[in-house]
């Protein structure tokens, strides 16, 4: 299965525009943004678990990434409620599931094996850092590391920059929206841009709460 999968592309996702797909297990569903495989992939969905439903143990082969967008999601590790940014590196394991349902954002098969932090974060609890380079823009930095930087981004009601890096970038809209060229990225929408490409992005009258990986695009990790 390929969705998405020319990496050299830019895309832009109006994710409620998805059907959702059933998995191998009753009860999760699936929006697919990106996929490279079937059902070991590298992927980029939003997966939802009905409430009570679950997915067998697994080990990340691939790593792991992943936000609650909302309910609570969880494993024999905890309880992570909506706004748990976790990151589950090459070889660890865990049994998913939940009791009351949840709707997660999730990367499979994209880390370094070398990057073994494990940990999970209260995205709300995060101090964020006015940028200086970009008038009404603060952030946090979430992971950083050679290959890849992942930070949260608060952007005030107009502000705006021009999006572009090094090894391409990738964004979720967390709350609020973004205006572009093409339209605008509302709630949980999600773009995808390679390295040469750029989007100009103004935040809408309510602002915006975003998610943004940098860097990563530039050498894509594929099973096997």
């Amino acid at each position: 299965m390929q969705i998405n999968a020319d990496f050299a592309a830019p895309v832009i996702v109006a994710t409620d525009s998805l059907p959702w797909q059933a998995s191998p297990m009753a009860g999760v569903d699936r929006r697919m943004l990106d996929r490279v495989g079937d059902e070991v992939a590298r992927a980029t969905s939003i997966v939802r678990y009905a409430p009570g439903s679950s997915f067998p143990g697994h080990v990340h082969a691939g790593g792991e990434e992943f936000i609650v967008l909302d309910g609570v999601f969880q494993d024999e590790h905890g309880d992570y409620p909506a706004g748990t940014y976790v990151r589950n590196p090459v070889g660890t394991a865990h049994v998913p599931g939940s009791a009351p349902g949840c709707t997660i954002f999730v990367k499979l098969w994209q880390f370094d094996p070398e990057d073994q932090a494990q940990f999970a974060l209260d995205l709300g609890a995060l101090p964020l850092a006015p940028d200086p380079a970009r008038a009404g823009v603060a952030s946090a930095i979430l992971s950083a590391r050679p290959d890849e930087e992942v930070r949260l981004e608060a952007w005030q009601p107009g502000a705006s920059d021009t999006l572009a890096a090094p090894g391409g970038f990738e964004l979720l809209v967390l709350e609020g929206s973004l205006a572009h060229e093409g339209g605008t990225l509302a709630r949980h929408d999600w773009a995808r841009f390679p390295e040469g490409a750029a989007l100009p992005l103004a935040a809408g009258p309510e602002g915006a709460r975003v998610w943004i990986k940098r860097g990563h695009l530039a050498a894509i990790r594929l099973p096997g």
